[in-house]
This record gives structure tokens, C-alpha cells and sequence, in this order.
């Protein structure tokens, strides 16, 4: 088998996916406070390993999949850097196609992995049909960045850990790209409400539940290089079609405003798809009296200031 079977699982084992990770990935805190006057809180995802959720997906896959002594996977940055890092953890050697166009803050940590770095094309469906047929060629699995079964199960997780550590938190809003994070926590969250927050130039889950299939889209968004999938994952589709969430569109003039929110309020330096979920609540579409957002990346490039 070259590839993870794309049928849609009638059960995704969010918990089993827990127990498999929890030896490797960092549970990360949820940080209350007040905005404007409003209360919120934050699951500050930024400081799990490789600085984004990525990882957690990668580690169940890898552990809850057929074993495997070669990987190969495509990115946007942070699914090869959380593919790469569980891979040197556990032993395997990863090959990760990411876009020409990926930022250097997520190549530089990527290449420190060991991995093998493949870059092709401007966007992430080029890299990914290129990782596929590389898979198949060699006889080697691919590991999908959201349209795995296994995969969505491990992003799970940190809807899991809110509902345990935050259970005053009625709303969770998620950034959305292939669909993997949110669906994953959509059946981690314990009920509550979930909100798929999406920039406006990045529609592939608004594109999916408006077509009542996943249908390609243009990515055209400062937010782009992590949330720039063109359509939305199969697995992700069918869970968010049984197991309905609300949906929120936010500017990219939002999201970098809400990037300077997030540091000049909280010293929270983030990539802009972290901020995408903070930007919808800034703006009032979020619902909730008390609303959990997952910041979820920050592999941004920064500079220090002597």
C-alpha cells in the first residue's frame, strides 16, 4: 500500500490518538483573559513542538498507521515540519515536497530535521502531486496533510485537551485550510460549538458546504502558505457534513490587525493563519460567553532587537 486509504472511517478514535501522541507531543495551556472588555481565552498552540498543531497529526499517523521505515508527505511548511520531527522521533526518514514559495521561517527548521527537502511549484496542490507520484513510484506511504483519518484523529486531540483543561469555554474557533484541524476538533470538543474561521481569499470549507462537495478554490490570502489548500480534504468533509460547525470569513487587513493585537496586547508573535480565529472575535463573529481560539503556529519570521 503507497499511500492512506481516503475512505471516510465511520469512527475517528480522537481519545486512542491521545494515548498513542501523549508521550511525544506537549500538551499545550490555555491562557484566560479579557479584550475590549470581553472575556476569552486562548489555546496557545504556537508552543507545541515545531511550533504548530502539525505535529500531532503527523505522531498518530506514524504510530496508528501500518509501520513504516520511509514517509513521504507534501506541505505548505508546517505539515512537512510536524511529518519530519515525528519521523526523526520514531525512527523514519521522511521526504517532505513543500511549495518553491514556502517561507524560509518553516524551511530553515525543516531542513535542521534531517529530512529530505523536494520544492516544486508556487502552490501546495503542485508539491502534493508531485509527493504522490514519488509514492507511488518508490512504493512508499504518503502521509496526507488533512485527508487522513489517522491524521484528523491527532489534530483531535487538542480539542480534547480544551474541553478538559477549559470546560467553561462554550465556542472554539479554529482557523480552517484542508479541513483536518477543525473537523478533528469538531469531534474532540465534548459538544461544544465550533467555529471554522477561514480568510476571505482561502474558501475551500465555504466552497465544500456551499457545493455539498469538496470543489477546488482560489488561494490568494496573506495567510496562504498554511491555510492555502485549494480544496477541502475528503475525511474532513464527510466528518463536518455529520457533524455540522458554524463558519466565519475574515479579511487579510483583519488578520495582520489582529496579529498586532495579539503582540502588542499579549507578546504573542504569530504566523497570520494563528491570528485568523482572533481576528473573527475581534470582529464579532465568533459567538459564545466564553469562546476558546487555538493559536495555532507561530514559525514566522521574527527579528531580535539588540
Amino acid at each position: 500500500m503507497t499511500r492512506t486509504a481516503h475512505a471516510v472511517p465511520t469512527a475517528i478514535d480522537v481519545r486512542a490518538a491521545a494515548e498513542r501522541i501523549a508521550p511525544y507531543a506537549r500538551r499545550t495551556p490555555v491562557m484566560h483573559t479579557e479584550i475590549d472588555g470581553r472575556a476569552v481565552s486562548l489555546k496557545l498552540e504556537y508552543l507545541q513542538l515545531t511550533g504548530a498543531f502539525k505535529v500531532r497529526g503527523a505522531l498518530n499517523a506514524l504510530l496508528g498507521g501500518e509501520p513504516a521505515d520511509r514517509v513521504v508527505t507534501a506541505s505548505g511548511g508546517n505539515h512537512g515540519l510536524g511529518v519530519a520531527t515525528a519521523a526523526r522521533l520514531l525512527g523514519v526518514h521522511a521526504t517532505v515536497y513543500v511549495p518553491e514559495t514556502v517561507p524560509q521561517a518553516k524551511a530553515a527548521p525543516l531542513a535542521e530535521t534531517g529530512a529530505e527537502i523536494v520544492r516544486v511549484g508556487e502552490h501546495y496542490a503542485v508539491a502534493a502531486e508531485a509527493a504522490l507520484a514519488h509514492a507511488d513510484r518508490e512504493g512508499i506511504r504518503y502521509l496526507h496533510a488533512f485527508d487522513d483519518p489517522l491524521v484528523v484523529a491527532g489534530q483531535g486531540t487538542l480539542g480534547l485537551e480544551i474541553a478538559a483543561e477549559a470546560p467553561e469555554c462554550d465556542t472554539i474557533a479554529v482557523a480552517v485550510g484542508g479541513g483536518g484541524l477543525v473537523a478533528g476538533v469538531r469531534l474532540g470538543a465534548d459538544g461544544r460549538e465550533v467555529v471554522g474561521v477561514e480568510p476571505e481569499g482561502c474558501r475551500s470549507l465555504h466552497a465544500a458546504m456551499e457545493a455539498g462537495r469538496p470543489v477546488e478554490t482560489p488561494v490568494d490570502s496573506v495567510a496562504s502558505s498554511a491555510l492555502g489548500a485549494a480544496t477541502l480534504g475528503r475525511v474532513p468533509f464527510e466528518v463536518l457534513r455529520e457533524n455540522p460547525i458554524s463558519r466565519a470569513l475574515v479579511s487579510d487587513a483583519e488578520i495582520i490587525a489582529a496579529q498586532d493585537r495579539l503582540w502588542s496586547e499579549l507578546r504573542i508573535a504569530t504566523e497570520p493563519a494563528a491570528a485568523v480565529p482572533f481576528a473573527a472575535w475581534l470582529a464579532g463573529r465568533v459567538p459564545g460567553e466564553r469562546p476558546c481560539l487555538v493559536v495555532c503556529g507561530a514559525n514566522a519570521r521574527w527579528d531580535r532587537i539588540a
